[in-house]
């Protein structure tokens, strides 16, 4: 087996960017215990597949994001896909995304595929839309989406143009694998990889620059799929603050919302054009403290109705709307009002009445509610789009910020989600049509709690046994374990999955439910709560943490 020293050496050699050598250079200069364990981390294992591709910290190494782990992914992809594949290639702002993206399509190309890339950087929905506008096998998106600054990804769509699924994933990731033992190979020259190619005797093709075209392509499909309900006069009215949290969102929302007739809408200037650094946020997700404070200046200036947020990849929303001074949700922000990601999913299935909804089982309940009162088609799945896509559902969401307003994106698109909101606002007021829902179906609260710490430790906590009998005064009605379903579809209907559900409440009616799992971005589990009124949510937070110490 070969050894830390003598791989990390052969990585040196093959590493094609001086950056990264540098940085690997200066680890193996001083071999300090603290460098002697940054050394295993980065080359002790190697960056697996999550959520639909690789994501993690720019840096030397199979365990971090460069140019070597981007070229293997690529080569995966390659020898996964049939031979002469058509390949879409997209990528964001973040650090390395445009070179990242020459390397998968310089890599496609020179095993035969037909490779088209985005001449400009561009939103992650655009990339899921052209797959299929464009006729493609797959594409690959370079974006970390709502990550910290140092992060990066490759996220890898098929021909229908959803995110990539099991078992496809570890198809690819054994294929991923075969190609990191070849570093030498990985390593050279992509030009001279295209004119000499070694692997077999197919046509070369070179890499294809797409672009414009395919934008207005998108712009025209969202306008015509996006019903607009309200008045024209109420549209051009309607005061909009949009921040793209120094992503790639401006551009085509700003189109988006003035094609449509949403002509008084303001960007947040110093949000407005990409940046990797992020240097406004401490942390580029919306749904993240603070994040939204330079957008509530600009709200507040301009005297607007609504903000409208796309994080970084503008694949989510966030929204927050004016709210009148008795709204006791209002004080924090001083007269306006933060929608949770599930209010946003209930407003828009009201204004949209779909014939089908899906949702995630992190989601509210409450959508299954409205679904058999008005007689939609109800599906529920795991957690991301991945899932949610392929329920063939009008409508889609998850709780976090996550939504599909149309057929014409197999993904959470939150620039045509902006449009639906904005629609949404010049019809009437979001929190009229919020308390309409809530009386109607019930208030519910959420929450939502992170642990960075022992994740493993606190998944097993959740499945020891016996499971408490009662929490927050409320009987244990139901524990299922999602691992322990027998198959691909056991009794949930779900695929087996890393989640715990806990349903409380009396047999005739649940009054409270907890899910808990590992996130597919982060290294973190995560906690979900929802209660009606007669729950304490704090005492069931407390509760639940005390249940999952390890």
């Amino acid at each position: 087996m070969e050894s830390l020293e003598t791989y990390t050496q052969r990585w040196l050699a093959a590493d094609p960017d001086p950056v990264t050598r540098a940085e690997l250079t200066a680890l193996l200069d001083h071999p300090v215990h603290a460098d002697r364990n940054e050394l295993v981390d980065r080359f002790g294992s190697r960056l697996t597949f999550g959520t639909a591709g690789l994501r993690g910290a720019l840096g030397a190494g199979p365990n971090r994001m460069n140019r070597l782990t981007v070229r293997a992914a690529a080569a995966g992809l390659g020898a996964f896909l049939d031979p002469r594949s058509t390949v879409v290639i997209g990528f964001d702002g973040r650090t390395n995304s445009e070179a990242f993206a020459s390397d998968v399509a310089g890599m496609l190309a020179a095993a035969g595929h037909r490779a088209l890339r985005f001449a400009q950087l561009g939103p992650t929905p655009l990339l899921a839309f052209a797959v299929r506008h464009l006729g493609a096998d797959a594409g690959v998106m370079i974006t970390a989406s709502h990550n910290p600054p140092q992060d990066n990804g490759v996220k890898v769509y098929l021909s229908d143009g959803a995110q990539l699924v099991a078992p496809d994933d570890a198809a690819i990731e054994a294929h991923i694998g075969e190609a990191l033992d070849r570093l030498e190979w990985l390593g050279r020259d992509l030009d001279e990889q295209l004119q000499t190619h070694e692997m077999n005797s197919v046509q070369m093709h070179p890499v294809e620059l797409v672009g414009g075209d395919v934008a207005e392509a998108y712009l025209t499909a969202i306008l015509a799929a996006v019903p607009l309900q309200s008045d024209p006069s109420r549209r051009a009215r309607l005061r909009i603050v949009h921040t793209a949290m120094h992503g790639v969102a401006t551009e085509l929302a700003l189109e988006l919302l003035r094609r449509a007739g949403f002509t008084d809408v303001h960007s947040v200037p110093e949000q407005a054009r990409p940046d990797p650094d992020f240097p406004t946020v401490a942390f580029p997700n919306p749904e993240e403290p603070g994040a939204l404070d330079l957008a509530l200046a600009a709200g507040n200036r301009a005297l607007a109705d609504v903000i409208l947020a796309n994080d970084p990849d503008a694949d989510r929303l966030a929204v927050i709307v004016r709210a009148p001074a008795d709204d006791p949700f209002a004080a924090a922000l001083h007269g306006w009002r933060a929608l949770h990601g599930n209010h946003v999913g209930w407003l828009l299935a009201d204004h949209l009445s779909p014939p089908s909804v899906a949702t995630t089982i992190v989601s509210s309940t409450l959508l299954r509610a409205m679904a058999q009162d008005r007689g939609w088609r109800y599906t529920e799945t795991l957690t991301g789009f991945k899932w949610l896509a392929r329920t063939g559902a009008s409508f889609a969401y998850e709780e976090a910020l996550g939504y599909g307003v149309t057929d014409v994106v197999h993904d959470k698109d939150g620039l045509s989600a902006a449009l639906a909101f904005a629609d949404l606002c010049a019809f009437g007021s979001p929190l009229q049509r919020l308390a309409a829902i809530e009386a109607r179906y019930g208030r519910r609260r959420m929450g939502t709690t992170n642990v960075r710490d022992n994740v493993a430790e606190l998944m097993a906590a959740a499945r020891r046994s016996p499971h408490p009998e009662t929490l927050a005064g409320q009987p244990v009605r139901r524990v299922t374990d999602l691992l322990s379903v027998d198959g691909d579809l056991g009794v949930t209907g779900l695929p087996s999955s890393d989640v715990v559900i806990v349903e409380l409440g009396p047999p005739d009616r649940e009054v409270a439910r907890v899910v808990v799992r590992p996130s597919g971005t982060e290294p973190k589990a995560k906690i979900y709560f929802e209660t009606g009124d007669e729950m304490p949510m704090e005492a069931l937070v407390d509760d639940v943490m005390r249940w999952l110490e390890p």
